[in-house]
C-alpha cells in the first residue's frame, strides 16, 4: 500500500494524472475492453447508488414517479426537432443491422449483410424524443396533466476524447422528462429541479455550486432556458454538476402532442427535461480529495467509520473484538455504516494507508493499552487529525464528528472558490487570471460572436449568467458595448 501511495501523482505535479491515479488506485472504476467505456468498480458503484437512493426520494418526494423507455431510438425520431438533431448528431452510435452470422472462412462472425435495418437505430444520447412520441398517446386532456416522470438508465454519446466518469462514451444517469399545460407550470419545474440538484450537490457531495442559465449557444439542443449548477474543482476548473432545461412547446409541437385545455382550446404540451449523472463522481474526487487518497463526504461514503484492531495474540484480538462489536452495532443504531476489519492477512498499517486512500471519513483504531483504559484513538481523515476518546459515549462523539467533517470539506471548498472567484473589467485582466485558474466575473455584451471570440482565445466559456441579484451594469471588457450584468467565465471540463 505504501508503494501504491507513493505512485500517486501530486496534485501540483500533475492534476489531471493524479485524478487518473486516484480513481484507479482507490479502487472505483477501470477502463474497459470497449473504447471509450468504462467499469465502475463496486466501491464507486456503492457511492453512486448512494446518490442514487438520494435523489430518488427527493424527486418521488416532489410528485415524480420513475419509468423506463427504450435504449433504441428510430433515426427518423431524431430529426424531427431540429435543432435537437444537430446537437447530438456527431455523437450518436447507430445500429443499421440486426443480425451477425459465421464467417464462410469459419474464422469468427460477421455482420450478415442480408439483415440490414429498413430504418437505423440510434443508441439514446438522451430520451425527449422516444419519451415525448409515447407522451403523445398518454395525453388527450389537461387532466392527463401534468406528466412528471423520471428514468434511471444508461445513454450512448461517442466521446473522442475520455476520462473516467467525467467524459466517457457510455456513462449512467438520470434523465427527468415532463408534460404540463402551462408555460407557467414548466418553467417552475425546470427551477424547482434546479434546486433540488444545487441542494444534493452542497448537502451531500460538500460541493458549493452558483445558480444560473446558459446562453444560447451553450443551453441545451432545442432548450427554450437552460439552467445550471456550477461547481469549481481544486484546479480552478468548472464542472456542470447538474442541469435543467425548459423546452417550450417544441417537443410537443415535433411530436404533435396535444391536449384540450380547461376552455375546450387546443395546445401543445409544454416540456422540462432534467438529469444529472455520473459525473458527479468526479466532482466528488476533484473537489475534496488530497495527495494522500479520496476524501469521500460522510452523507455519500460507502462506508463512514472503519474499525481496526491491534493485537498481539489472537486472545486479545477476541477481547477487542467484543469491546468494538458494541460500539459497532451501537453505530449502526443510528443510521451509521460500519466496517470492522479484523482480517489478519494485512497488518493495521496496511489497512490504514487503505482506507485513507478510499477516503473513509473516520477510522477508530483498538489496541491492548485502549482495552485496559477504555479508550479508542479516532482519526477523522478530512484533516488527519487524531485523538484518543473514552469509549464511553464513543457513538455519539462519533456522529457529531461526522457531521462536522461534512461541514468542514464543504467551507473547505467554499473558502477555495471565494478566494479564487475575481470580477475583472479589462480583457487583458480576464485572460491572466483565466490562465492562473481563476472564476472571472467579467461584462460581456451579449453577442455570440464576442462569446466564441474569447472562447477561441482563451479557452473559457460562460458557464452561466448567474441567478443572484448582483445586476451590476457595465462595459463588455472586449467590445465596450453596453452590459447589463456580469457573467461567470472558466475554463471547464
Amino acid at each position: 500500500m505504501a508503494k501504491e501511495l507513493k505512485e500517486l501523482t501530486s496534485r501540483s505535479e500533475n492534476y489531471s494524472q493524479w485524478y487518473q491515479d486516484l480513481v484507479i488506485k482507490a479502487d472505483l472504476a477501470e477502463n474497459s475492453a470497449v473504447r471509450g467505456c468504462m467499469v465502475i468498480k463496486p466501491y464507486g458503484y456503492a457511492i453512486w447508488e448512494k446518490m442514487q437512493r438520494i435523489l430518488d426520494n427527493k424527486f418521488k418526494e416532489t410528485g415524480h414517479v420513475n419509468a423506463y423507455f427504450p435504449l433504441l431510438i428510430p433515426k427518423s425520431f431524431l430529426s424531427r426537432e431540429a435543432e435537437h438533431v444537430e446537437g447530438f448528431a456527431k455523437e450518436c452510435a447507430v445500429v443499421t443491422h440486426y443480425r451477425l452470422k459465421t464467417n464462410s472462412d469459419g474464422s469468427g462472425v460477421v455482420v450478415d449483410p442480408e439483415a440490414k435495418l429498413e430504418e437505423e437505430l440510434i443508441i439514446r444520447p438522451t430520451s425527449e424524443t422516444i419519451i415525448w412520441n409515447t407522451y403523445r398517446n398518454w395525453i388527450q386532456s389537461y387532466r392527463d396533466l401534468p406528466i412528471l416522470c423520471n428514468q434511471w438508465a444508461n445513454v450512448m454519446r461517442w466521446e473522442m476524447r475520455t476520462r473516467l466518469f467525467l467524459r466517457t462514451a457510455e456513462f449512467l444517469w438520470q434523465e427527468g422528462h415532463t408534460a404540463h399545460a402551462t408555460r407557467e407550470e414548466a418553467e417552475a419545474e425546470a427551477r424547482q429541479m434546479q434546486n433540488i440538484y444545487a441542494d444534493f450537490v452542497e448537502n451531500y457531495m460538500g460541493v458549493p455550486v452558483i445558480k444560473g442559465v446558459k446562453t444560447a449557444s451553450e443551453r441545451f439542443a432545442g432548450a427554450l432556458d437552460t439552467y445550471t449548477i456550477e461547481a469549481m474543482m481544486q484546479d480552478g476548473k468548472a464542472l456542470q454538476a447538474g442541469t435543467s432545461h425548459f423546452l417550450g412547446q417544441n417537443f410537443g409541437k415535433a411530436f404533435n402532442v396535444t391536449f384540450v385545455d380547461k376552455d375546450g382550446k387546443t395546445d401543445y404540451a409544454w416540456a422540462t427535461s432534467w438529469g444529472v449523472s455520473t459525473r458527479l463522481i468526479g466532482a466528488l474526487i476533484m473537489a475534496h480529495s488530497d495527495d494522500n487518497g479520496l476524501v469521500l463526504p460522510p452523507h455519500l461514503a460507502p462506508i463512514q467509520v472503519v474499525i481496526i484492531p491491534i493485537y498481539r495474540s489472537m486472545e486479545q484480538l477476541d477481547e477487542i473484538r467484543k469491546k468494538v462489536n458494541g460500539i459497532a452495532d451501537n453505530l449502526k443504531k443510528l443510521g451509521i455504516s460500519v466496517k470492522f476489519d479484523d482480517a489478519d492477512n494485512r497488518k493495521p498499517g496496511w489497512k490504514f494507508a487503505n482506507y485513507e486512500l478510499k477516503g473513509v471519513p473516520v477510522r477508530l483504531a483498538m489496541g491492548g493499552r485502549d482495552l485496559e483504559n477504555n479508550t479508542i484513538e479516532v482519526m477523522r481523515r478530512d484533516t488527519l487529525e487524531k485523538e484518543t476518546v473514552s469509549c464511553d459515549g464513543i457513538e455519539t462523539y462519533v456522529q457529531n464528528l461526522l457531521e462536522d467533517i461534512q461541514k468542514n470539506i464543504f467551507q473547505k471548498a467554499l473558502k477555495l472558490r471565494e478566494e479564487r472567484t475575481v470580477k475583472v473589467d479589462s480583457y487583458d485582466e480576464f485572460k491572466e487570471k483565466i490562465e492562473q485558474g481563476y472564476f472571472v466575473l467579467a461584462h460581456w455584451d451579449g453577442t455570440p460572436e464576442t462569446e466564441e471570440r474569447v472562447k477561441n482565445e482563451t479557452k473559457a466559456t460562460i458557464r452561466c449568467i448567474p441567478m443572484d441579484d448582483d445586476n451590476e451594469p457595465g462595459c463588455c471588457m472586449v467590445t465596450g458595448k453596453p452590459s447589463a450584468r456580469r457573467v461567470l467565465f472558466a475554463r471547464n471540463y
